[in-house]
């Protein structure tokens, strides 16, 4: 038997009806309290509906926390439809996951694999130039010193991107030893004391110290030798520090030293170049080699600027009559057609450079001394500006590079020999 302090059924109560107790049933409205009735429990509401109504049909609301958690696979549309309306749902009522939801988004733009994340090479030569445009430098990088600074730069860009492992990566040095293709191999970290044994001889020439010591020869070939085999162990990234701080100090030293350092006298050896072109000379090396790491370890590496490039074809095809000559001594290049005077003009070769960094050069064939000119020439050679660079830079055999030819056969055989001659170690 049951009673009202049990749940039962008083005898004066009426039969059950629907009330707030009963599922299904509207909730029961209580009436005014009495005065003294206030430890009457509260009335419990039922819960509210598993769907939300203003989002639409169907859509299950989750927890705050669950639906912050879906917010990163959400903005990468990782999210399953059901997921995607809740968050979606939420975001409408919920400020701060809202703006959170808005920048992932944005993240998610850069992320897009048809992007190229690759800074533009170009990018630190805009960046100053503005700097410089709104406030100049005080001491100024000699414009003839500016391509050996941008591609010591960027070499030192890539070597900072390759992990410690890649610097034992092996790779070939490669140049043309005035009969044939020959190489030598290396590491990437010996690449690098390569470049700063053969930049000593600019920093002796300008009275800085020289790496590999006072008494250490002049040819870069034996310098680099002498490098190599001065080491207990292989060199590792420890290298780049020195050979970095060795390029920075060079720029400085030339900007500080005045208008006459560009004619100091750098010697290699057997022969020697005025300050202007031995740095010109080291950023050809530079990119050179820059493109032999990044072969190497697959790295992605554009050439120089257009401006740049073509100070290094320019320098190269000064140097071909003197290639010329040289080949035509030790008996690897046809006799001289028509000696003239110094100064005068004479047989030339037409040599037409085209791309980035292109223009017209006439090269004089019989003598250094004569004048390549427009009215004397023989023979005509076009080859891309990159083709030809590395050609002088003997990655590419004469027999093989890409030239256009027309005229004179042997004329174009020589200056295409003299062109892989100028390449060394």
């Amino acid at each position: 038997m049951s009673g009202p302090l049990d749940g039962g059924r008083g005898p004066d109560e009426p039969e059950d009806t629907p009330g707030a107790d009963t599922p299904g049933a509207a909730p029961r409205i209580p009436g005014p309290r009495a005065a003294g009735d206030d430890l009457e429990p509260p009335l419990v509401l039922p819960s509210p509906p598993p769907t939300d109504q203003a989002a639409g049909a169907g859509v299950r609301r989750l927890p705050h926390g669950v639906l912050k958690s879906l917010l990163g696979a959400w903005a990468l549309t990782a999210c399953s439809a059901e997921e995607t309306a809740a968050v979606e749902a939420h975001l409408t009522e919920c400020a701060m996951c809202a703006d959170e939801a808005l920048r992932l988004r944005d993240a998610v733009g850069l992320l897009h694999t048809d992007r190229d994340l690759d800074l533009d090479p170009l990018l630190r030569s805009r960046v100053l130039e503005n700097c410089l445009g709104r406030r100049p430098a005080r001491i100024p990088v000699p414009a003839w010193a500016t391509p050996y600074d941008a591609e010591t730069a960027r070499l030192d860009a890539l070597l900072r991107d390759i992990g410690d492992s890649e610097w034992h990566t092996p790779l070939r040095l490669k140049w043309f030893d005035g009969r044939e293709a020959v190489s030598r191999r290396t590491t990437v970290a010996g690449v690098i004391g390569h470049l700063m044994s053969v930049d000593g001889l600019v920093a002796s020439a300008l009275g800085l110290d020289d790496p590999a010591g006072d008494a250490s020869p002049r040819s870069p070939s034996e310098r680099t030798e002498q490098y190599w085999r001065s080491g207990h162990f292989p060199p590792t990234r420890a290298i780049r520090g020195p050979w970095r701080d060795q390029s920075h100090t060079l720029v400085r030293t030339v900007s500080f030293a005045g208008r006459g350092a560009a004619d100091l006298s750098v010697s290699y050896g057997d022969f020697a170049l005025p300050l202007r072109d031995s740095l010109l000379d080291r950023a050809f090396e530079c990119w050179v080699h820059a493109e032999d790491i990044a072969d190497a370890v697959d790295y992605p590496y554009d050439p120089p600027s257009a401006a740049h490039l073509r100070h290094m074809i320019d320098l190269a095809a000064r140097l071909l009559p003197v290639a010329l000559a040289a080949r035509r001594r030790a008996g690897l290049a046809g006799p001289a057609g028509r000696l003239v005077s110094a100064g005068s003009p004479g047989r030339s070769l037409h040599l037409e450079v085209e791309g980035a960094g292109g223009g017209h050069w006439y090269i004089a064939l019989d003598s250094p001394a004569a004048l390549g000119d427009p009215a004397h020439a023989v023979a005509q050679v076009a080859l891309d500006s990159v083709e030809f660079c590395r050609l002088v830079a003997g990655h590419v055999s004469p027999a093989e590079a890409a030239a256009g030819q027309d005229g004179d056969r042997e004329a174009i055989r020589d200056v295409l020999f003299a062109a892989a001659s100028l390449s060394r170690i």
